[in-house]
Protein backbone atom coordinates (compact mmCIF):
# COMPACT_ATOMS: atom_id res chain seq x y z
CA UNK A 1 0.00 0.00 0.00
CA UNK A 2 1.29 3.47 -0.75
CA UNK A 3 2.22 5.57 1.77
CA UNK A 4 1.62 9.75 2.45
CA UNK A 5 4.72 10.18 1.86
CA UNK A 6 5.56 8.09 -1.48
CA UNK A 7 2.13 9.61 -2.79
CA UNK A 8 3.79 13.27 -2.39
CA UNK A 9 7.06 12.05 -4.11
CA UNK A 10 5.25 10.72 -7.17
CA UNK A 11 3.01 13.88 -7.28
CA UNK A 12 5.97 15.74 -7.20
CA UNK A 13 7.61 13.62 -9.45
CA UNK A 14 5.02 13.93 -12.37
CA UNK A 15 4.92 17.95 -11.50
CA UNK A 16 8.38 17.98 -11.90
CA UNK A 17 8.08 16.55 -15.62
CA UNK A 18 5.81 18.36 -16.51
CA UNK A 19 7.33 21.56 -15.62
CA UNK A 20 10.24 20.43 -17.94
CA UNK A 21 8.11 19.88 -20.71
CA UNK A 22 6.57 23.51 -20.47
CA UNK A 23 10.17 25.10 -20.48
CA UNK A 24 11.06 22.80 -23.47
CA UNK A 25 8.14 24.22 -25.27
CA UNK A 26 9.39 27.74 -24.52
CA UNK A 27 12.83 27.11 -25.20
CA UNK A 28 12.27 25.61 -28.72
CA UNK A 29 9.97 28.26 -29.48
CA UNK A 30 12.35 31.40 -28.62
CA UNK A 31 14.69 29.37 -31.08
CA UNK A 32 12.40 29.21 -33.97
CA UNK A 33 13.01 31.60 -36.69
CA UNK A 34 10.42 34.68 -36.93
CA UNK A 35 7.23 34.52 -38.61
CA UNK A 36 7.63 36.40 -42.13
CA UNK A 37 5.27 39.19 -42.62
CA UNK A 38 2.03 39.32 -45.33
CA UNK A 39 3.68 40.82 -48.30
CA UNK A 40 7.70 39.60 -48.02
CA UNK A 41 8.99 38.28 -50.98
CA UNK A 42 9.14 34.87 -51.56
CA UNK A 43 12.22 32.83 -50.52
CA UNK A 44 11.80 29.86 -52.36
CA UNK A 45 14.30 27.22 -51.80
CA UNK A 46 15.02 27.91 -48.94
CA UNK A 47 17.03 30.76 -50.07
CA UNK A 48 16.65 34.10 -48.18
CA UNK A 49 17.87 36.00 -50.79
CA UNK A 50 16.02 34.38 -54.07
CA UNK A 51 15.37 37.41 -55.30
CA UNK A 52 19.66 38.20 -55.89
CA UNK A 53 21.47 36.71 -58.73
CA UNK A 54 22.64 33.26 -58.22
CA UNK A 55 26.40 33.84 -58.77
CA UNK A 56 26.01 37.66 -57.25
CA UNK A 57 29.59 38.02 -55.74
CA UNK A 58 27.84 40.45 -53.21
CA UNK A 59 25.07 37.86 -52.22
CA UNK A 60 27.47 35.69 -51.34
CA UNK A 61 29.66 38.88 -49.18
CA UNK A 62 26.97 39.42 -47.42
CA UNK A 63 25.90 35.85 -46.45
CA UNK A 64 29.61 35.22 -45.29
CA UNK A 65 29.40 38.52 -43.33
CA UNK A 66 26.24 37.68 -41.38
CA UNK A 67 27.59 34.16 -40.47
CA UNK A 68 30.40 35.44 -38.96
CA UNK A 69 28.87 38.08 -36.73
CA UNK A 70 26.25 36.20 -35.51
CA UNK A 71 28.64 33.18 -34.88
CA UNK A 72 28.82 32.80 -31.32
CA UNK A 73 31.75 32.18 -29.84
CA UNK A 74 33.61 33.99 -33.38
CA UNK A 75 36.24 36.58 -33.45
CA UNK A 76 34.03 38.82 -35.62
CA UNK A 77 30.31 38.25 -33.50
CA UNK A 78 28.58 41.28 -33.02
CA UNK A 79 26.05 41.05 -29.31
CA UNK A 80 22.32 41.03 -30.93
CA UNK A 81 21.96 44.99 -29.36
CA UNK A 82 24.76 46.49 -31.30
CA UNK A 83 23.65 44.63 -34.50
CA UNK A 84 22.01 47.79 -36.29
CA UNK A 85 21.78 48.15 -39.78
CA UNK A 86 20.62 51.58 -41.36
CA UNK A 87 19.41 51.92 -44.94
CA UNK A 88 18.44 54.76 -47.52
CA UNK A 89 15.15 54.82 -48.81
CA UNK A 90 15.04 56.50 -52.03
CA UNK A 91 17.14 54.56 -54.55
CA UNK A 92 18.73 52.15 -52.37
CA UNK A 93 15.37 49.90 -51.18
CA UNK A 94 12.72 51.86 -53.79
CA UNK A 95 12.25 52.95 -56.93
CA UNK A 96 13.04 56.87 -57.41
CA UNK A 97 12.44 56.65 -61.06
CA UNK A 98 8.69 57.04 -61.48
CA UNK A 99 10.13 59.85 -63.00
CA UNK A 100 11.24 60.75 -59.29
CA UNK A 101 11.15 60.00 -56.24
CA UNK A 102 7.97 59.69 -54.34
CA UNK A 103 8.04 62.37 -52.42
CA UNK A 104 8.33 64.42 -55.16
CA UNK A 105 5.91 63.18 -57.06
CA UNK A 106 3.41 63.03 -54.29
CA UNK A 107 3.69 66.86 -53.93
CA UNK A 108 2.90 67.53 -57.67
CA UNK A 109 -0.16 65.61 -57.28
CA UNK A 110 -1.55 67.40 -54.42
CA UNK A 111 -0.51 70.67 -55.46
CA UNK A 112 -1.94 70.09 -58.91
CA UNK A 113 -4.46 67.16 -59.39
CA UNK A 114 -5.81 66.22 -55.63
CA UNK A 115 -5.72 69.64 -53.78
CA UNK A 116 -5.05 72.20 -56.13
CA UNK A 117 -7.41 74.80 -54.18
CA UNK A 118 -5.34 74.02 -50.60
CA UNK A 119 -2.07 75.34 -51.94
CA UNK A 120 -1.24 78.86 -53.25
CA UNK A 121 -0.48 79.78 -57.58
CA UNK A 122 3.29 79.79 -56.18
CA UNK A 123 3.55 76.35 -55.43
CA UNK A 124 1.31 74.82 -57.64
CA UNK A 125 4.23 77.18 -60.40
CA UNK A 126 6.69 75.27 -58.03
CA UNK A 127 5.22 71.63 -58.93
CA UNK A 128 4.51 72.54 -62.42
CA UNK A 129 8.00 73.03 -63.09
CA UNK A 130 9.43 70.01 -61.88
CA UNK A 131 10.79 68.28 -65.02
CA UNK A 132 13.46 65.19 -65.01
CA UNK A 133 17.25 66.69 -63.92
CA UNK A 134 15.58 69.28 -61.55
CA UNK A 135 17.62 69.71 -58.28
CA UNK A 136 15.94 67.73 -54.81
CA UNK A 137 17.30 70.32 -52.90
CA UNK A 138 16.74 71.69 -49.46
CA UNK A 139 14.83 74.73 -51.06
CA UNK A 140 12.00 72.15 -53.08
CA UNK A 141 11.83 70.71 -49.61
CA UNK A 142 10.68 73.77 -47.85
CA UNK A 143 8.35 74.10 -50.48
CA UNK A 144 6.92 70.53 -49.48
CA UNK A 145 6.45 71.84 -45.78
CA UNK A 146 4.49 74.83 -47.24
CA UNK A 147 2.59 72.23 -49.08
CA UNK A 148 0.98 70.44 -46.36
CA UNK A 149 0.85 73.20 -43.66
CA UNK A 150 -2.45 73.14 -41.88
CA UNK A 151 -2.44 69.04 -41.85
CA UNK A 152 -2.06 67.05 -38.92
CA UNK A 153 0.37 64.19 -38.64
CA UNK A 154 -2.18 61.92 -39.22
CA UNK A 155 -3.66 63.30 -42.34
CA UNK A 156 -0.30 63.46 -43.91
CA UNK A 157 0.03 60.19 -43.20
CA UNK A 158 -3.20 59.15 -44.77
CA UNK A 159 -2.39 61.22 -47.80
CA UNK A 160 0.76 59.49 -48.21
CA UNK A 161 -0.96 56.24 -48.50
CA UNK A 162 -3.74 57.48 -50.68
CA UNK A 163 -1.39 58.82 -53.06
CA UNK A 164 0.57 55.43 -53.04
CA UNK A 165 -2.35 53.56 -54.65
CA UNK A 166 -1.75 55.87 -57.74
CA UNK A 167 -0.07 53.93 -60.63
CA UNK A 168 3.12 55.74 -61.98
CA UNK A 169 2.54 56.80 -65.98
CA UNK A 170 6.50 55.44 -65.67
CA UNK A 171 5.93 51.94 -65.38
CA UNK A 172 3.35 49.32 -66.27
CA UNK A 173 1.36 47.81 -63.66
CA UNK A 174 2.82 49.79 -61.31
CA UNK A 175 1.60 51.56 -58.33
CA UNK A 176 3.50 53.94 -56.32
CA UNK A 177 3.62 51.84 -53.01
CA UNK A 178 4.53 49.08 -55.19
CA UNK A 179 7.91 50.86 -55.18
CA UNK A 180 10.35 48.24 -53.01
CA UNK A 181 12.81 46.22 -54.86
CA UNK A 182 12.55 42.83 -54.07
CA UNK A 183 16.21 41.84 -53.63
CA UNK A 184 16.73 44.43 -50.98
CA UNK A 185 13.27 43.65 -49.03
CA UNK A 186 14.49 40.13 -49.14
CA UNK A 187 18.21 41.49 -47.35
CA UNK A 188 15.97 43.67 -44.83
CA UNK A 189 14.26 40.54 -43.89
CA UNK A 190 17.20 38.35 -43.82
CA UNK A 191 18.85 40.95 -41.53
CA UNK A 192 15.86 41.31 -38.64
CA UNK A 193 15.51 37.56 -38.60
CA UNK A 194 19.57 37.17 -37.70
CA UNK A 195 19.06 39.59 -34.80
CA UNK A 196 19.76 42.81 -36.79
CA UNK A 197 17.71 46.18 -35.56
CA UNK A 198 16.61 47.90 -38.96
CA UNK A 199 16.78 51.65 -39.47
CA UNK A 200 15.60 53.55 -42.73
CA UNK A 201 17.20 56.80 -42.88
CA UNK A 202 15.65 58.91 -45.68
CA UNK A 203 15.90 62.09 -47.07
CA UNK A 204 11.92 62.17 -47.15
CA UNK A 205 10.18 63.38 -44.66
CA UNK A 206 9.57 61.09 -42.05
CA UNK A 207 5.28 60.87 -41.62
CA UNK A 208 5.79 59.75 -44.93
CA UNK A 209 8.58 57.64 -44.81
CA UNK A 210 6.85 55.52 -42.11
CA UNK A 211 3.66 55.25 -44.62
CA UNK A 212 5.74 53.76 -46.84
CA UNK A 213 7.39 51.82 -44.75
CA UNK A 214 4.06 50.22 -43.07
CA UNK A 215 2.64 49.57 -46.40
CA UNK A 216 5.56 48.07 -47.60
CA UNK A 217 7.15 44.31 -47.38
CA UNK A 218 9.32 45.34 -44.77
CA UNK A 219 6.20 46.48 -42.39
CA UNK A 220 7.20 44.06 -40.03
CA UNK A 221 10.89 44.80 -39.92
CA UNK A 222 10.92 48.45 -39.32
CA UNK A 223 9.01 50.13 -36.66
CA UNK A 224 7.94 53.48 -36.87
CA UNK A 225 10.30 54.62 -33.90
CA UNK A 226 13.31 52.99 -36.43
CA UNK A 227 12.17 55.48 -39.24
CA UNK A 228 14.44 59.18 -39.73
CA UNK A 229 13.62 61.08 -42.08
CA UNK A 230 13.36 65.56 -42.90
CA UNK A 231 11.68 67.02 -40.32
CA UNK A 232 8.87 69.22 -41.43
CA UNK A 233 8.21 71.72 -37.91
CA UNK A 234 5.22 70.67 -35.87
CA UNK A 235 2.78 72.24 -33.46
CA UNK A 236 0.12 72.23 -31.27
CA UNK A 237 -3.08 73.13 -33.22
CA UNK A 238 -4.00 76.73 -32.16
CA UNK A 239 -0.46 77.36 -30.87
CA UNK A 240 1.40 77.46 -34.69
CA UNK A 241 2.80 81.16 -34.36
CA UNK A 242 4.29 80.22 -30.17
CA UNK A 243 8.61 80.66 -30.33
CA UNK A 244 8.26 78.03 -27.83
CA UNK A 245 7.11 74.72 -27.23
CA UNK A 246 7.59 75.56 -23.48
CA UNK A 247 4.53 77.92 -23.82
CA UNK A 248 2.02 75.56 -24.34
CA UNK A 249 0.76 71.64 -23.00
CA UNK A 250 -0.71 69.11 -24.60
CA UNK A 251 -4.14 67.93 -23.59
CA UNK A 252 -6.76 65.04 -24.10
CA UNK A 253 -7.70 65.62 -28.03
CA UNK A 254 -4.94 67.98 -28.66
CA UNK A 255 -3.92 67.79 -32.86
CA UNK A 256 -0.64 68.18 -33.94
CA UNK A 257 -0.42 69.97 -37.29
CA UNK A 258 2.16 70.65 -39.77
CA UNK A 259 3.10 74.69 -39.27
CA UNK A 260 4.54 75.18 -43.02
CA UNK A 261 8.51 75.66 -41.35
CA UNK A 262 11.02 73.82 -41.93
CA UNK A 263 13.65 71.74 -40.08
CA UNK A 264 16.42 69.85 -41.95
CA UNK A 265 17.01 67.72 -44.89
CA UNK A 266 17.63 64.87 -43.55
CA UNK A 267 20.95 64.43 -46.36
CA UNK A 268 25.03 64.62 -46.28
CA UNK A 269 25.92 65.11 -43.24
CA UNK A 270 22.66 65.40 -41.49
CA UNK A 271 22.47 61.87 -41.40
CA UNK A 272 25.44 60.64 -40.10
CA UNK A 273 24.30 63.47 -37.10
CA UNK A 274 20.81 62.05 -37.11
CA UNK A 275 22.08 58.87 -36.27
CA UNK A 276 23.97 59.76 -33.29
CA UNK A 277 21.26 61.56 -32.08
CA UNK A 278 18.65 59.18 -32.36
CA UNK A 279 20.41 55.76 -32.66
CA UNK A 280 23.10 56.73 -29.60
CA UNK A 281 26.42 54.38 -31.65
CA UNK A 282 27.38 52.95 -35.07
CA UNK A 283 25.45 51.09 -37.06
CA UNK A 284 27.64 47.64 -38.38
CA UNK A 285 25.97 47.79 -41.86
CA UNK A 286 25.01 50.80 -44.54
CA UNK A 287 23.19 50.65 -47.60
CA UNK A 288 22.89 53.71 -49.66
CA UNK A 289 22.92 54.62 -53.45
CA UNK A 290 23.82 58.27 -54.02
CA UNK A 291 26.52 60.99 -52.93
CA UNK A 292 24.03 61.94 -50.19
CA UNK A 293 24.47 58.97 -48.31
CA UNK A 294 28.39 58.57 -47.99
CA UNK A 295 28.20 60.71 -44.55
CA UNK A 296 26.06 58.09 -43.20
CA UNK A 297 28.34 55.06 -44.98
CA UNK A 298 31.39 56.93 -43.89
CA UNK A 299 30.37 56.70 -39.88
CA UNK A 300 29.46 53.26 -39.95
CA UNK A 301 32.87 52.42 -41.22
CA UNK A 302 35.04 54.69 -39.52
CA UNK A 303 37.79 53.41 -37.70
CA UNK A 304 36.76 53.49 -34.37
CA UNK A 305 33.84 51.43 -34.69
CA UNK A 306 34.77 48.49 -32.36
CA UNK A 307 32.73 46.10 -34.86
CA UNK A 308 33.87 44.86 -38.70
CA UNK A 309 31.67 47.18 -40.03
CA UNK A 310 30.50 46.98 -44.45
CA UNK A 311 28.96 49.32 -46.45
CA UNK A 312 27.46 49.12 -49.78
CA UNK A 313 26.27 51.49 -52.76
CA UNK A 314 23.17 50.33 -55.14
CA UNK A 315 24.13 51.35 -58.76
CA UNK A 316 21.00 51.68 -61.11
CA UNK A 317 23.23 50.18 -63.85
CA UNK A 318 19.88 48.28 -65.47
CA UNK A 319 18.27 50.31 -68.33
CA UNK A 320 16.07 47.22 -69.39
CA UNK A 321 13.93 46.20 -66.60
CA UNK A 322 14.20 49.93 -64.67
CA UNK A 323 15.43 53.23 -65.85
CA UNK A 324 19.24 52.89 -64.98
CA UNK A 325 21.47 55.02 -66.69
CA UNK A 326 24.49 54.98 -64.19
CA UNK A 327 27.77 53.40 -65.72
CA UNK A 328 28.78 50.28 -63.99
CA UNK A 329 32.33 50.83 -64.32
CA UNK A 330 32.91 54.28 -63.32
CA UNK A 331 30.39 53.98 -60.58
CA UNK A 332 31.63 51.06 -59.11
CA UNK A 333 35.35 51.91 -59.45
CA UNK A 334 34.55 55.28 -57.40
CA UNK A 335 32.98 53.30 -54.50
CA UNK A 336 35.17 51.06 -54.17
CA UNK A 337 38.18 53.57 -53.88
CA UNK A 338 35.85 54.78 -51.05
CA UNK A 339 35.44 51.18 -49.85
CA UNK A 340 32.21 50.64 -50.03
CA UNK A 341 31.00 47.42 -51.99
CA UNK A 342 29.38 48.35 -55.36
CA UNK A 343 26.02 46.59 -56.02
CA UNK A 344 24.20 46.32 -59.62
CA UNK A 345 20.68 46.22 -60.22
CA UNK A 346 21.64 44.66 -63.74
CA UNK A 347 24.25 41.69 -62.92
CA UNK A 348 23.14 41.09 -58.88
CA UNK A 349 19.50 41.42 -58.71
CA UNK A 350 17.93 38.53 -60.62
CA UNK A 351 14.25 40.63 -60.42
CA UNK A 352 13.86 44.08 -59.37
CA UNK A 353 9.73 44.49 -58.93
CA UNK A 354 6.85 41.92 -58.84
CA UNK A 355 6.03 39.75 -61.79
CA UNK A 356 4.59 41.88 -64.70
CA UNK A 357 6.18 45.37 -63.48
CA UNK A 358 7.59 46.47 -66.47
CA UNK A 359 9.17 50.41 -67.49
CA UNK A 360 6.36 52.11 -70.22
CA UNK A 361 6.86 53.58 -73.22
CA UNK A 362 8.47 56.60 -71.67
CA UNK A 363 9.63 57.34 -68.53
CA UNK A 364 8.77 61.34 -68.70
CA UNK A 365 5.56 62.81 -70.33
CA UNK A 366 4.81 66.23 -70.72
CA UNK A 367 1.27 67.45 -68.52
CA UNK A 368 -0.75 70.60 -69.48
CA UNK A 369 -0.85 72.10 -65.44
CA UNK A 370 -1.90 75.77 -67.52
CA UNK A 371 -4.93 74.04 -68.61
CA UNK A 372 -5.57 72.37 -64.87
CA UNK A 373 -5.09 75.58 -63.43
CA UNK A 374 -7.57 77.32 -65.33
CA UNK A 375 -10.43 74.72 -64.63
CA UNK A 376 -9.36 74.50 -60.89
CA UNK A 377 -9.86 78.16 -60.49
CA UNK A 378 -13.13 77.78 -62.65
CA UNK A 379 -14.38 75.23 -60.35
Amino acid sequence: METRTENRWRKATVLALILCLLLGILYLTALAPRSRGAGTPPTGGGDPLASWSADSAVKADILSYVQAVTEEGSANYIPVKDRIAVFDMDGTLTCETYYTYYDTMMFIEYCLVDHPERVSADLKQVAASIRPGYLADENLARNFAKAYAGMTTEELYRYAVEFGQKKTESFLNMRYIDNFYLPMAELVRYLYDNGFTIYVISGTERTTTRAIVANSPIRDCVTPNHVIGTDFEVKQAGYETELSNMNFKYENGDELVITGGFIQKNLNGNKSIYIEREIGQRPVLAFGNSGSDTSMLNYTIDSRNPYPAQAYMVVADDNVREWGTQDWETKSADYMAKDYVPISMKNDFARIYAEGITPAAQQFREHDWNAAFSEAEAA
